[in-house]
């Protein structure tokens, strides 16, 4: 039974794991497409030429989708990182009863968390890149 809880929760680890990088991957390839097409709105807007009706509400379009993504991405990685915990914390509790724990370094967790962290700023600041740069076109042009 013990290998079989094992197994479940090395399972469990590896779909968090997938699941987070897809989180990661996708809210960088959109904020970039985003990014693109907030500048070029904002751009557009800003011509003295143009109407600037249509890319205004193109461009507030795509930067509350942004901000709606990367909130979305951001509360999905602070799920993905507590349940990574609760599954890590259960594995080394097992790992312990078993009197195996000497072989699994407790701090591999501080390190996982850390990760987290730092995949949250990456996706904070490009998305914040993502709303600001075409807002500094569209107000400086």
């Amino acid at each position: 039974m013990l290998e079989h809880l094992h197994e479940h929760i090395s399972l469990e680890l590896q779909v968090n794991t997938r699941t987070d990088t897809i989180f990661v991957v996708t809210a960088i390839i959109f904020n970039f497409v985003m990014l693109g097409i907030g500048s070029a709105m904002a751009g557009q807007a800003a011509d003295p030429g143009n109407d600037p009706t249509t890319p205004t509400i193109v461009l507030f379009i795509a930067l509350g989708l942004a901000l709606l993504v990367n909130v979305i991405t951001i509360v999905g990685l602070l799920t993905g990182r507590e349940t990574r915990q609760k599954l890590q914390n259960g594995l080394f509790k097992m790992y312990r009863d078993a009197e195996v724990d000497q072989y699994y370094d407790e701090t591999l967790l501080t390190n996982y968390m850390r990760r987290y962290t730092l995949f949250a700023g990456i996706i904070g600041l490009v998305g914040l890149a993502t709303l600001s740069i075409p807002l500094v076109i569209l107000l400086t042009s």
